[in-house]
């Protein structure tokens, strides 16, 4: 060990569980991308802190040393966000898992940035409230990560995303010190809005400690539709009409490829020659899912189905819920996460179709239909060095193509690692902003540096 890690060590007591073994530090060097794509360093240490000022010791400590400090949750992330620099610490947040407030009268929860986001759904539950983000990581992403991705889901198209629910948050700023920002109430103007900005800044601006999240009243039993198209423009023109005149509470897509895959996976008895099944959901009564049905029979549906019971309705969404893991088996997957305006999906799947076929490669495409953030998935094998080439630029044809049609890189993954080189083609002459706003708040760039920017 060199004086400069034995020093940097000695300064870290006070923040936490801190291990140096090798071999505990491989499991916390990268986050889920896709395997052989992105670099990852050699942290010196991992800490795992408990409170507030335990991250302000272990940020002390990095700033007082110049060392680069990566945030982690639970690592689900799907663009290299959480992969770490050689001689960084590693600040894993899985530790910090405590509900500090939970206010039922004024529909408010606070919690530290570990909890996983289920368990936040659940003890909402208990107080008879609902927490509405629901990404489909749910189960094991963490809030902290939600905030830093600003993650969506499939109820997002009318509940929004996570920097909807934010009200407030704690964070610890590069050099240890702690501010809130935000407020409880649901309204106020006074300041910047700071707590927004954080959100998808993907731990590169601060260390998010605690969290407070507005709940809502849970919603009433949705009623569940599935609709079959023959051609992608019909599905496109119901999905612009339903999104015009009503509120869907889910609005989701699957292409031919990945009807295909799951039918395969877990016969369903789908229709495998459809372009399109769609998927939607209201929980405003069932007569709004009989009128979406009577909008997708007019776009040229040739089979709905509809149901107002619970249970039928997530048998219904099964093929849905399924897609990823359905195309997991088939090799290694690049997930993308492109949006676009809503009326470009169908010129977004039709393009992704063609970029298969130049470069060989076998592409689904899924995804959130209600607001343009599309999933296509590139499926290859990671052992053969080809393929991983076609793959890799697949999945850049596919970010060009969603930026040509007035679209972004990434609507809920973030940037990480993973596109980075699209950030200028999209943010052009703000990028130079975006940077300044990084130098102001971290101008010696330790907190997860070559990320996002």
């Amino acid at each position: 060990m060199s004086a400069a890690t034995g020093a940097l060590l000695a300064d870290l007591a006070g923040a936490g569980d801190v291990v140096v073994d090798p071999d505990v530090i491989e499991s916390y060097r990268r986050d889920q991308a896709a395997p052989g794509l992105l670099a990852a360093g050699m942290p010196v240490a991992v800490v795992w802190p408990r409170t507030t000022h335990e991250v302000q010791v272990a940020l002390r400590a990095a700033s007082r040393h110049g060392v680069p400090v990566v945030p982690r949750g639970a690592g689900s992330g799907l663009s290299g966000g959480a992969n770490a620099v050689d001689g960084c610490i590693v600040l894993c947040l899985e530790r910090m898992t405590d509900v500090v407030a939970l206010d039922d009268a004024s529909l408010t929860a606070t919690v530290q940035p570990g909890i996983v986001n289920a368990a936040l759904g659940e003890a909402a539950r208990r107080a008879g409230l609902w927490y509405a983000p629901d990404p489909a990581s749910y189960e094991f992403s963490t809030i902290g990560g939600n905030v830093a991705t600003n993650a969506g889901g499939l109820c997002c198209v009318k509940y929004g995303v996570t920097r909807d629910a934010v009200l407030g948050l704690e964070v610890v700023l590069a050099e240890g010190r702690a501010v809130r920002l935000g407020r409880r109430t649901r309204k106020g103007v006074v300041g910047y809005d700071l707590a927004a900005l954080m959100c998808g800044s993907e731990g590169t601006l601060g260390v998010v400690t605690e969290v407070t999240v507005r709940l809502q009243p849970p919603p009433r039993v949705a009623s569940t539709l599935a609709a079959s198209f023959p051609e992608l423009g019909g599905a496109g023109e119901a999905i612009a009409r339903i999104v015009r005149e009503r509120r869907p509470s889910l609005l989701e897509l699957m292409d031919r490829t990945t009807v295909r895959a799951v039918e395969s996976f877990q016969p369903m008895d789908l229709d495998v020659d459809a372009a399109a099944l769609l998927f939607a959901r209201s929980d405003e009564g069932f007569v709004d899912v009989a009128w979406m049905a009577a909008r997708c029979e007019e776009a040229g549906a040739t089979l709905v189905v509809t149901s107002d019971e619970e249970a039928e309705g997530r048998m219904i969404l099964a093929a849905r819920r399924l897609a990823y893991t359905a195309l997991e088996r088939l090799g290694t997957t690049l997930l993308d996460d492109v949006g676009v305006p809503i009326a470009a999906i169908p010129a977004l799947v039709t393009g992704i179709e063609r970029i298969a076929a130049d470069h060989d490669v076998l592409v689904a495409t899924f995804g959130h239909a209600g607001d343009g953030n599309m999933h296509p998935t590139v499926v290859y094998d990671h052992h053969d060095a080809d393929a991983t080439a076609r793959a890799r630029a697949a999945f850049a044809a596919i970010v060009e193509l969603a930026l040509s049609l007035g679209g972004t890189a990434t609507g809920e993954h973030g940037v990480g690692l993973l596109k980075r080189d699209f950030v200028a083609a999209e943010l052009g002459d703000a990028l130079e902003l975006h940077r300044a706003v990084k130098h102001a708040l971290d101008p010696r760039g330790l907190l997860n540096p070559g990320k996002a920017l």
